[in-house]
C-alpha cells in the first residue's frame, strides 16, 4: 500500500531544506516538459531563486505556499496568490501546482487542490482562477476537480523545449 501524502502550509520563514526540496520538484517538472514559465535548460540554482522569491511573498502575506510530503520529503506544491487589487478581495490565483513525476498517480495533485481551496475559503476568497495548458495533466485534474473553462488563448506561452502552447483560463467558485 502506498503512503498517503501529508499536505502542509509552509510558514515564514520557509526553511532552506524545504526550499531545496521545492526546487527539486520544480526542476523535475520543467525537465518533464511542463509549461510553468521556465525554459530548458533549467537549473537547481534558478529553481531555488524562484522559491526564495515565493518565500518572500509568504512572509509578506501575499502567498500561501502548500507542500505535499511523502515520507517527510516534499513531492508536490501549490500556491494561493492573495495579492489581488483592492476591487478583488474575494478572488485568489492558483499558481504552480506541481507534483514530482516520481510521485504522480497517487492523488497528490487532487489533495493539494482540495487543501488550497480550503485555505482560500478560510481567507474569504471564493473565486479562484488559474491558467493551464489544454489537454495536459493539470488541465485534466482541474476538470475532474470541478473547475470551469472560460476559454483558450492560442499561442500563449512556450513549453520548456521552445514549442509554442495554448493556455486555458479556468475558474472555480467556492462555497463559503
Amino acid at each position: 500500500m502506498t503512503a498517503k501524502a501529508e499536505i502542509v502550509a509552509l510558514e515564514a520563514p520557509v526553511a532552506d531544506a524545504a526550499l531545496e526540496q521545492l526546487a527539486d520538484v520544480l526542476v523535475d517538472c520543467v525537465e518533464g516538459g511542463a509549461s510553468v514559465n521556465f525554459m530548458s535548460p533549467f537549473s537547481q540554482r534558478e529553481a531555488l531563486a524562484f522559491f526564495r522569491k515565493v518565500a518572500g511573498s509568504v512572509e509578506a502575506g501575499g502567498t500561501v505556499l502548500l507542500a505535499a510530503r511523502l515520507d517527510g520529503k516534499i513531492v508536490g506544491t501549490v500556491q494561493l496568490g492573495l495579492d489581488t487589487p483592492p476591487n478583488q478581495p474575494h478572488r485568489a490565483d492558483i499558481k504552480k501546482m506541481l507534483v514530482h513525476r516520481a510521485a504522480r498517480s497517487r492523488g497528490i495533485g487532487a489533495a493539494l487542490m482540495r487543501h488550497v481551496e480550503e485555505e482560500a475559503r478560510r481567507r474569504g476568497r471564493w473565486l479562484l482562477v488559474l491558467d493551464t495548458v489544454p489537454g495536459e495533466n493539470g488541465h485534466r485534474l482541474y476538470l475532474r476537480e470541478g473547475w470551469n473553462e472560460t476559454g483558450i488563448v492560442p499561442g500563449y506561452a512556450l513549453f520548456p523545449d521552445g514549442r509554442i502552447c495554448d493556455t486555458t483560463i479556468m475558474w472555480k467558485r467556492l462555497e463559503v
